[in-house]
């Protein structure tokens, strides 16, 4: 099963049980993943890893969102965000620890061979497919601007 029929029945069964965050958050994602399919001129099926993204894409929001009502005061909206926020990590991969991150971070740069801040980039195009949806990009940068002394 694709993992947007997977949403797409999850969000029937959310309904069947009232569960309204769930319905609500889940109708939000169903909307995010037709506009990418429909970006541009042509209507196209996104990939798994497309999708994917998509889900990233609006857990990162969700992560912003709650960290910005934190810092207002406004618990509330932080909760809604936060409660969101968990919806959408249950169709994303298992996240990367550190440790993880540091051991793909030095496999990047064996692969590319890189030794200054300036070939940074290099060894992001290489490790950012391995990470893809695992672990957030700005982790991941960090990772690599401390291992290159950045």
């Amino acid at each position: 099963m694709s993992l947007k029929t997977r949403v797409a029945d999850d969000m029937r069964a959310a309904m069947k049980e009232r569960d309204q965050v769930r319905v609500s958050t889940l109708r939000l994602l169903m909307t995010a993943i037709k506009n990418a399919e429909v970006l541009g001129d042509k209507v196209r099926e996104l990939s798994e890893e497309e999708v994917l993204d998509v889900i990233g894409r609006e857990a990162k929001r969700r992560r912003e969102a709650v960290e910005a009502y934190g810092a207002a005061d406004r618990a509330d909206l932080a909760d809604k965000e936060s409660a969101e926020l968990k919806v959408l990590q249950s169709y994303l991969p298992e996240g990367l620890s550190d440790a993880e991150i540091a051991a793909l971070v030095d496999e990047a740069i064996a692969e590319t061979g890189a030794t200054s801040p300036k070939q940074m980039g290099e060894v992001m195009k290489a490790l950012m497919p391995k990470v893809r949806g695992r672990a957030d990009g700005g982790a991941v940068s960090a990772a690599v601007k401390a291992k290159l002394g950045a």
